[in-house]
Formats: structure tokens, C-alpha cells, sequence
């Protein structure tokens, strides 16, 4: 079980007051869905700190409009764009190896992108759409630019979970929907449940060449991650929330747990963890609460078993 740790910061904390004083000069990002949102305020937080910045981007056109905002108001000449849909394996393997020709050292790999509470909807290879978008298409990439991360040592590899992987676990037996009723937050959970486990998984195999693996919830935050979401979900999502409601974050804070988890010194030599609002969360003793990890989060033996059938899923296997 995993303890909970503060740092000195926390809930009100932005993505830039965390960065504060780091130097990433010389270091290569990679960061998915950084087309808007917290993605993009992590991109442009990490290259005003001097990395090279590589954005992954389904729409290319505007995240080409990012990156050329990140570099007019950082003078980092060094971000560019990537066509990346994660939902299709092939265009996940031509962004990796697009990619690995242009970086073949990476320092940070920030798997952000995801969808959230869609309707039914399958991805190109049949996955269920959020499983195969939030957890498969990362894994898969994950997976492709590996060898860069480990030239680029030590490393991390940082995947963007949420709150909602209290919503559900992991079904290993079925997890596309294939012989059991769709439930859209019970998918979302399951999909962000696998965000963690893959970040174990990460950590566990490749934290002896020096990469490391790190889960986390941003927070809530309005973002386009709810462009899916109909008057009733809101209504639902809403009857989910905690005592009190939803404590809501502005982009700035809702980026901020990912450029810490990314760039934290104190984190250096540590991996496998969940963190929220900058530090490192422990367990949940409410699965209603907005805080702290749900009792199969922390799985190890799960996440194993998730890494075999995504290897299975995507028809490679990685080590």
C-alpha cells in the first residue's frame, strides 16, 4: 500500500509555480493530446523550461496553431507536431517511428490524450473506444518509443489517470464490451483503472535501465475531455460527485500534478506511484471522496496480467 506524502504544493498550485527553477534544457518531451488543454498548458510549461517539445495531436492543424503559440511566447523554437490518433494502431506506429527518426532520445513521455463517457463507439481495431484510446493507443506508443526512453535515462514515463478509475477496475475477461452491457462510467473507469495499472507495469520493467512510471489525477477540470458528456451525464456525473460537489480547477492547476510527476526533483529515483494535487495520494477510505486511490489501484498482479492481453491486443510485445 502506498503512503500518502505531501509536497509544498497542492490543490491551488499551477503548472508553472511547480516548474519554477527547473532547467530542462536539452530534455525531449513527448506529449499526447496537446492540441488544447491540459495538454497543451503542459507542453507550454515544459518547452518555456527549454525542452524539445513533440506534440501528438489527432487534429494537426491545431496543434500546429499550439505549437506556434508555445513558441512565440517562449522563444523555444524546438516544438513540433505529429499526427497521432490513438484510436488507430497504425497511425500510432507512424507517429513512433516518425518520432524515434527525429528523437531517438527521450526524456519524458506524457501520455495525456483521452476521451471520457463517450456513447458505445469502437476504435479502428474494434476496441471499445475509451479502452482502446485511453489505455491501448498509450501502451502501444508507450511501448514503440521505449527504447528512446531508456537511451534518454533516466526517464519517465507519466500517465494521466483521474479520479474516475473508482468507477471500475479492469474486467481482464472482457474488457471491449464484447458479452456484457455497455455502461459509459463503468468503461471511463476501467479505461483510466488501466491508466495506473500500465504506469506500474512501466516502472516495475524498465526502472532498472532508468525509466520510471507515474499515474495521477489531475483534478476536475472543464476541458474537452466532456465533449461527450449530454445533459443527463452531467446530471449523473454530478450525483457521483463527493459531499459538497466537485472542487473545480482551472487549466493551469488541473496541468499542474503532470509537469510536477514530469519534473519533481524529489521524485527522481522513485517510480509506480499515484499522485493528485502534487504530491503522493494514498488510499481512499470513501470511494465517493475526490481523493486518494481505490482498493484494486495499486494491483500489481493485475497490472501484469493488463500488460499480457495489451500486448495480445495490439500484436506486440514489449519488455
Amino acid at each position: 500500500m502506498q503512503q500518502e506524502e505531501s509536497s509544498r504544493f497542492g490543490f491551488e498550485s499551477t503548472a508553472a509555480e511547480v516548474a519554477a527553477g527547473v532547467d530542462l534544457a536539452g530534455r525531449v518531451a513527448v506529449v499526447t493530446g496537446a492540441s488544447g488543454g491540459l495538454g497543451a498548458e503542459s507542453a507550454r510549461v515544459l518547452a518555456s523550461h527549454g525542452a524539445r517539445v513533440r506534440i501528438g495531436a489527432r487534429d494537426v492543424a491545431k496543434g500546429e496553431k499550439v505549437a506556434a503559440e508555445i513558441r512565440r511566447a517562449t522563444g523555444n523554437d524546438a516544438v513540433t507536431v505529429g499526427a497521432l490518433e490513438l484510436g488507430s494502431l497504425p497511425s500510432i506506429r507512424a507517429f513512433a517511428a516518425a518520432t524515434l527518426a527525429s528523437h531517438p532520445v527521450i526524456h519524458l513521455l506524457l501520455n495525456n490524450a483521452g476521451v471520457m463517457a463517450c456513447p458505445l463507439a469502437r476504435t479502428e481495431q474494434g476496441f471499445e473506444l475509451q479502452f482502446g484510446t485511453n489505455h491501448l493507443g498509450h501502451f502501444l506508443l508507450t511501448g514503440l518509443l521505449a527504447p528512446a526512453l531508456r537511451a534518454g535515462a533516466p526517464s519517465r514515463v507519466v500517465c494521466v489517470s483521474s479520479s474516475g478509475h473508482r468507477f471500475g477496475a479492469v474486467n481482464l475477461d472482457d474488457p471491449n464490451y464484447q458479452q456484457r452491457p455497455y455502461d459509459k462510467w463503468e468503461a471511463y473507469g476501467q479505461a483510466k483503472t488501466a491508466n495506473i495499472w500500465h504506469a506500474l507495469e512501466v516502472d516495475r520493467r524498465l526502472q532498472a535501465d532508468g525509466v520510471r512510471g507515474f499515474a495521477l489525477h489531475p483534478g476536475a477540470i472543464i476541458t474537452e475531455l466532456g465533449r461527450h458528456l449530454t445533459t443527463q451525464d452531467r446530471e449523473e456525473l454530478m450525483a457521483r460527485a463527493p459531499a459538497g460537489g466537485f472542487r473545480w480547477k482551472k487549466v493551469e492547476q488541473g496541468a499542474a500534478t503532470q509537469v510536477w510527476a514530469a519534473t519533481a526533483p524529489e521524485l527522481a529515483g522513485r517510480g509506480g506511484l499515484y499522485l493528485e494535487d502534487c504530491h503522493i495520494a494514498g488510499p481512499s477510505v470513501d470511494l465517493m471522496s475526490q481523493v486518494g486511490y481505490a482498493p484494486w489501484a495499486l494491483d500489481a498482479d493485475a497490472a501484469a496480467r493488463l500488460w499480457t492481453l495489451s500486448e495480445q491486443l495490439v500484436g506486440a510485445t514489449f519488455c
